[in-house]
């Protein structure tokens, strides 16, 4: 999940905007088919306000291999995630403008701590657009920096 502060209202109206296009009739509203290497493909929950873009993953129990969440940023930037609330482990996933695979962080580990408590993660490399999976999922799909993902 996201650790920022609110986003600018021009975000809603880029992913309102990205939303819209190449929209699969089979999924459903909210949700993007991603391409990853080798012709896999997931379909991946897209955080569309900043108010689920800070909720992220927060309170879920499981997240099914084949699924995922995408966060498409308004701007490339340094975006750290962090852990709060959440339940399960996960793969984070930062992609560049290109949508090529900057930086992994992989098994990141829940923090059911304080807020203040729970550390962030990545951020370290410019990038627009995160994809979290389940916990080595980054690994068994062959994604690795510099590897490019469709959505």
């Amino acid at each position: 999940m996201l650790r920022t502060a609110p986003l600018a209202p021009l975000v809603l109206l880029v992913l309102l905007l990205l939303g819209a296009c190449g929209a699969d009739p089979a999924l459903a509203p909210g949700e993007r088919l991603v391409k990853l290497p080798g012709g896999r493909k997931i379909v991946a929950e897209v955080a569309m306000t900043p108010e689920a873009m800070q909720r992220g993953m927060m309170y879920r129990d499981s997240l099914a291999p084949d699924r995922g969440m995408l966060f498409l940023h308004a701007e490339s930037g340094r975006h750290p995630y962090w852990m709060h609330n959440c339940k399960i482990a996960l793969d984070i996933i930062w992609l560049d403008s290109a949508k090529r695979v900057v930086e992994i962080s992989a098994a990141t580990p829940p923090c059911q701590k304080e807020a203040s408590e729970c550390p962030s993660y990545g951020g370290t490399q410019p990038s627009q657009f995160v994809l979290e999976l389940a916990s080595g999922m980054a690994a068994q799909y062959g994604l690795s920096p510099g590897v490019a993902i469709e959505f």
